[in-house]
């Protein structure tokens, strides 16, 4: 159903069922919000995935002339 046959079956609605419509919307939308949960991620998750090596922390050769 396209929003213009929606908005066009609405509009000839008597106002008492209009306003169920305004709260079946209001419902859904709350159903939507309780469906999709914020997710939080667990600290540590990506822990082993990669390593660094030691060297990481040391200056870089390509640098060595503007040190």
């Amino acid at each position: 159903m396209t929003d213009l046959r929606l908005y066009s079956e609405l509009s000839e609605l008597p106002p008492h069922l209009k306003k169920e419509v305004q709260d079946f919307i209001d419902f859904l939308k709350a159903k939507e919000r309780e469906q999709q949960p914020n997710k939080q991620r667990e600290f540590g998750a990506a822990r082993g995935f990669f390593t660094l090596d030691e060297s990481f922390d040391e200056p870089l050769d390509d640098f060595k002339d503007y040190m």
